[in-house]
């Protein structure tokens, strides 16, 4: 999954200049990068690799984290992913109507964490792009304190900490409900623990649910 020496990764990398960058700038261009320039949004599946998170332009924490993990091993940072479930009130109003009704009661999810300077820092705010919280919290203004909803479950709805500057950043993990540890790899992650679905509800959400959900995405960062 962590397919870093594809072509269109590496000709980004190039591109982006992020192998001439200092260690800590160079993680947190990449974070920027992931946060804001691939939206958040539902892909076709966990599994797929990083070059397809890229080619589609959006994911979620699963897929997002693959394609971040993708690129800071490309330029020789050290990473690994961290997995959980969620609650899934917190994707409440990004899922809706018969879609959320059938969707699991817990929600694979994972996060990246990377090693700097001797310590290992939790990035989880790459899922949501600025756009979409910012909509969010125009939305829900009079929201003073937490809020889990619309993919974002925080402790300070208005001034969640999303910005890497040496430290952790969060912004599902107050739905976080099970906790799987941490792996080297999606790969591992994914051979040892997935989303719990059966077969008929795995094509819906394929074929029919996701394609609801980043509609209801697109619609929130337009402004509902």
């Amino acid at each position: 999954m962590l397919d870093y020496d594809n072509y269109m990764i590496q000709e980004l990398i190039r591109k982006r200049g992020w192998r001439e960058l200092p260690e800590f700038e160079r993680i947190r261009s990449i974070y920027n990068f992931i946060r804001d320039e691939i939206r958040f949004g539902y892909n076709v599946d966990d599994s797929i690799p990083a070059s397809k998170v890229l080619k589609d332009g959006y994911g979620q924490c699963n897929t997002k984290g693959t394609l971040f993990m993708a690129l800071l091993r490309a330029v020789g940072i050290p990473c690994r992913v961290h997995g959980f479930t969620i609650r899934k009130e917190l994707q409440e109003g990004a899922m809706t109507g018969f879609v959320y009704k059938q969707a699991p009661k817990n929600i694979f999810h994972s996060w990246v964490e990377v090693y700097l300077e001797g310590k290992w820092y939790e990035l989880e705010a790459f899922i949501i792009d600025k756009d979409y919280l910012g909509k969010l919290q125009q939305k829900n203004s009079n929201c003073t304190g937490a809020f889990c909803k619309y993919g974002v479950g925080v402790e300070d709805f208005k001034n969640p900490v999303i910005d890497f500057n040496r430290n952790n950043t969060y912004i599902q993990s107050t739905g976080i409900n099970q906790d799987f540890g941490i792996y080297d790899s999606p790969d591992a992650l994914l051979k040892e623990h997935h989303q719990e679905m059966g077969f008929i509800k795995k094509l819906a959400f394929r074929y029919y649910g996701r394609h609801m959900m980043n509609r209801n995405v697109k619609r929130i960062r337009g402004g509902f």
